[in-house]
């Protein structure tokens, strides 16, 4: 076995254990609940993980939840007989779109009317 010849001296020791320095702990916040947790682990608050329930019992209430919607979607499409004219959707966006249309049109008209 290797024996030194001389005794490291403290500023030799105290340069090289210069680099053992803790480091703080990765932290994401929970997309369930928002509260702060360890990277990679279950939320201490919630009990989910990925946004996915970890508990077994939790897992099987989160897809009981998931498949009544469907069953009811199921149960009116057998009961109804007829087809239904898909229904026309609005935002804001579209609405706002028309309004400036409506606005341009009426500026054409007037400026068509001022030339004649």
């Amino acid at each position: 076995m290797a024996v030194p010849k001389k005794r490291t001296g403290h500023s030799a020791q105290g340069s090289r254990r210069a680099n053992w320095k803790a480091t703080k702990p990765e932290t994401t916040k929970c997309p369930n609940c928002g509260a702060t947790v360890l990277a990679h682990t279950v939320c201490t608050e919630c009990g989910t993980y990925k946004g996915q329930p970890v508990k077994l019992a939790d897992k099987a209430a989160a897809a009981a939840v998931a498949e009544k919607p469907a069953k009811k979607a199921a149960a009116k499409k057998a009961t109804t007989t007829k087809k239904a004219a898909p229904a026309k959707k609005t935002t804001k966006k579209t609405e706002e779109t028309v309004e400036e249309v409506k606005a341009e049109e009426t500026v054409e008209e007037k400026t068509e009317e001022k030339a004649e």
